[in-house]
């Protein structure tokens, strides 16, 4: 597949999976940390317009002048932006105008690829302006099944929960010998620059599971009172708790009829044997330290990475998001894709039911604040 054409792939899936949406489900956002979906459409198409086209093309005109401010993310180094918290405020433009806006991209884009032979730097910013889409299409679903969470309604965004699946095997201890292994991305093909240099890191021996916690096992630890007991959690974490009353998984609730939780197919009943999804790292630590186990540091992850089967849950890791041995950031905007949140994070592993088809690989590391759960996450026990 050529690039212009894994460009217009890409492009059209982000605007097909809105296709169920009602014009009122554009707009919503409950929370500062899930954008509504007009924001993300626009703001992807922004990402083309500012990093390349104005960049690269001679005469360029933008789509509207206030654009570049509207949909800015975190770039600081392109100016002053609407708060994060204020993305669902934004009435106008109308959802009708930011289609117009990413059609105006998407041909400006096209007659790049046409009359030009893309230099590398321009290619290159293609291809990450691709990868950063399809990173908004999976915050599309976490993000609109939160906000869908919130209403009473419990509205459903389809047929498919994204909580079905389950593996089927019996549970089991890899074990690996300790050693010098080679951790980073080396090779041909797009990486994130967070995932170089490549570098050695000697391991410990240590054991990991070839499968991840299910729901009955996570229900197991609720009803040992394990959300009460202080010993398994860090203090921090047991403000957290105390704060914001937490006592479950996010999106569960104990009904009269048993367990249930809220899916993008809306309310479902917990099965036992399902992946558990949509827990904090501070809810994956407390289990791991009931079960007398740990979660692994991402070393030993990306280590063990070919010996189980990965990819249904982003799968908490021990690890704290720091830069690699070497690590380079970028000059300019592209500088702050990642390095500028390297503190007071931790590392997740894998991908989950809801990345897009080729968006993962075991190198990859996304990270996110030990609180956040709103992610497809899941635990993966080490000892």
């Amino acid at each position: 597949m050529t690039i212009q054409e894994q460009f217009r792939t890409i492009r059209q899936h982000s605007v097909d999976m809105c296709k169920s949406l009602e014009i009122e489900d554009y707009l919503v956002q409950p929370s500062f940390f899930a954008s509504p979906p007009k924001w993300n459409l626009g703001h992807t198409s922004w990402f083309f317009e500012e990093m390349i086209l104005k960049s690269f093309v001679p005469d360029y005109k933008p789509f509207h002048p206030k654009f570049s401010f509207l949909f800015n993310s975190y770039y600081n180094a392109l100016g002053d932006r609407v708060g994060r918290s204020q993305r669902g405020d934004l009435s106008r433009p109308t959802v009708k105008e930011v289609y117009q806006y990413r059609n105006h991209v998407d041909e400006q884009m096209n007659k790049l690829f046409d009359n030009t032979e893309l230099p590398s730097q321009i290619r290159d910013l293609v291809i990450l302006g691709l990868n950063h889409e399809q990173q908004h299409q999976e915050l599309f679903y976490t993000d609109l099944k939160f906000a869908f969470s919130l209403n009473p309604l419990y509205p459903a965004y389809g047929g498919t929960a994204y909580c079905e699946t389950n593996e089927n095997k019996q549970p089991d201890f890899i074990k690996m010998n300790e050693g010098i292994y080679e951790i980073g991305f080396d090779g041909k093909g797009f990486c994130f620059d967070n995932e170089l240099k490549r570098h050695k890191v000697y391991l410990q021996p240590f054991e990991i599971s070839n499968k991840l916690v299910t729901n009955g096992e996570y229900l197991e630890f609720i009803e040992d009172k394990g959300y009460e007991r202080f010993e398994f959690w860090h203090d921090e974490a047991l403000l957290w708790l105390k704060e914001n009353d937490i006592s479950k998984p996010l999106y569960w609730q104990q009904t009269d009829e048993g367990w249930q939780q809220y899916t993008l197919a809306g309310i479902r009943k917990i099965i036992p044997d399902d992946i558990l999804t949509h827990i904090t790292y501070y809810e994956s630590y407390a289990f791991a330290q009931w079960k007398g186990m740990r979660l692994p540091t991402e070393f030993e992850w990306e280590a063990a990475a070919d010996h189980f089967h990965w990819g249904e849950r982003w799968e908490w890791t021990e690890s704290a998001y720091i830069p690699y041995p070497g690590y380079a950031k970028a000059t300019g905007a592209v500088g702050e894709y990642n390095g500028k949140f390297m503190v007071n994070q931790k590392v997740l592993r894998g991908a989950s039911v809801v990345t897009p088809k080729g968006h993962s690989r075991k190198t990859y590391r996304n990270f996110f604040h030990p609180n956040m759960g709103w992610q497809f996450n899941g635990i993966r026990l080490a000892k």
